[in-house]
């Protein structure tokens, strides 16, 4: 046994010739063989980088030109004929080996057992070949590894960011009163059911900015799920799967009468959340009243961060509890959650706010002390809410559908009047963020086959 570090280092084949690291790099080799495999195997003892392998000419596709494993055998890095290197810890690679024994393609799922799983477990051989990186490990399994599917899940800052771009819930774009109308788009309800370009780039840009319009829907109660079902399906909650929002005597939510309707986020009181809200106008009063009202909660709370931070810290970090006691449809309920007014992420951004001044409970289970700075701050952020810099009023037309990111704007509406031969009718019902990201991926895989920015060469259709 060697006593100076241990590398071990596999050649491949680069066109029809094998690629020489000998003029890059100085090395001291010892072959061995492994009779399962019937790979060779080249370890070094030492390793001096002399520079980055020649990058190829643009038509020529990127190959695999070496793997090395550490000292301890904990760590492989391959080189590519780009010059770049890429790391992977080698039990990341055990764990995922791609192998029938360990890997079930049809269902894409992983079947190793972790109970009788080695996080200890190091390759014995290790092999670069016709693009594949092969492994033997120390208990005698053997794991191939494709160049493409190694360099997709490479641990580079760079890599593992763009894919976090493509797959994780898209940058989210906040804006205020004056940006409204360059941000509200408005759509065709016909395309939306028959264009999966049109359902993606509405799905992508309630993403972004968290609300846009849909027009000529037919004046039927069933419209919503039509377009639910062509993001997924309906989120039932206790209010059904479309809920009706007209004056209802005898109701027990505010939202079921004529009279005004403070900004708030529906069923902050669940703890998993609706995340798109869409409300369906069969019917608009024709009178004075009636106006939605709309707020990017996420602007509103980066303002807060930027100028009041103790205001901010307190609305992020003291639980408020929700409540919603009632019956519909013959059901009763008592749904009840504690969670702050805004939630941030990982990182200290704005996640979901939860807010409505009809559905907070009246228990406060915070210390003492922490009550009336509660009051204050919350004070703050309503005050924020109301201001005509961050919030816009709108009447929706029949036939239009307003749809919304519920965990991030707030919405409202003024009081009206109904008369005899004029009953407002709205027709409301929920489609889960997870849904709608689910069928996002399948459709910019389906019609883009890789991941574009959001924004559309399709003309913006402005609303005034």
């Amino acid at each position: 046994m060697q006593s100076v570090r241990t590398l071990v280092l596999a050649t491949a084949k680069f066109g029809s010739k094998v690629q020489s690291l000998k003029a890059s790099r100085q090395l001291r080799f010892s072959s061995t063989f492994s009779s399962t495999s019937g790979f060779r195997a080249v370890h070094s003892s030492e390793v001096k980088h002399q520079g980055p392998v020649a990058k190829p000419k643009d038509e020529e596709k990127v190959v695999l030109v070496n793997a090395i494993r550490d000292i301890d055998g904990s760590m492989i890095t391959i080189g590519t004929s780009t010059g770049e290197q890429h790391q992977y810890p080698s039990v990341w690679l055990r764990d995922n080996c791609q192998c029938p024994k360990c890997f079930n393609t049809t269902m894409q799922s992983r079947t190793v057992d972790w109970k009788y799983f080695d996080i200890n477990i190091k390759p014995t051989h290790v092999m670069a070949e016709e693009n594949q990186l092969k492994l033997v490990w120390n208990d005698g399994h053997e794991s191939d590894y494709d160049l493409n599917w190694l360099l997709e899940r490479s641990f580079t800052e760079n890599v593992r960011k763009e894919w976090m771009k493509q797959h994780y819930p898209m940058t989210r774009i906040s804006w205020g009163t004056v940006d409204f109308n360059k941000i509200l788009k408005k759509y065709d309800f016909n395309d939306i059911l028959n264009s999966d370009a049109t359902l993606l780039d509405w799905l992508e840009n309630i993403a972004t900015y968290g609300i846009a319009l849909i027009d000529n829907t037919p004046p039927q109660e069933d419209q919503l799920r039509r377009v639910a079902d062509r993001v997924g399906f309906i989120r039932r909650t206790q209010y059904g799967e479309e809920y009706m929002v007209k004056h209802q005597p005898g109701t027990s939510n505010l939202a079921y009468t004529s009279g005004n309707l403070q900004m708030h986020t529906d069923l902050p009181y669940y703890d998993y959340k609706p995340g798109i809200n869409m409300l369906h106008c069969l019917v608009q009063t024709e009178g004075t009243g009636g106006e939605n009202q709309v707020t990017d909660a996420m602007h509103v709370a980066e303002k807060l961060k930027r100028e009041k931070p103790e205001v901010y810290k307190v609305l992020t970090e003291t639980p408020v509890e929700w409540c919603d006691i009632g019956q519909e449809s013959g059901y009763s309920f008592h749904s009840l959650y504690r969670t702050p007014v805004i939630l941030n992420d990982s990182n200290g951004d704005f996640l979901r706010a939860d807010y409505s001044q009809q559905q907070r409970d009246s228990h406060f289970s915070v210390p003492l002390d922490q009550v009336i700075p509660w009051y204050e701050a919350h004070a703050a952020f309503t005050e924020e809410l109301y201001n005509p810099e961050n919030t816009v009023y709108f009447k929706l037309k029949e036939r239009e559908i307003l749809v919304f990111d519920n965990i991030r704007l707030l919405h409202g509406r003024k009081g009206y009047e109904d008369k005899p031969s004029n009953t407002r009718h709205l027709v409301g019902s929920y489609v889960d963020w997870d849904v709608a990201y689910s069928r996002i991926r399948v459709l910019r895989k389906k019609l883009r086959g890789h991941i574009r920015s959001h924004l559309s060469s399709t003309p913006v259709q402005k609303c005034t």
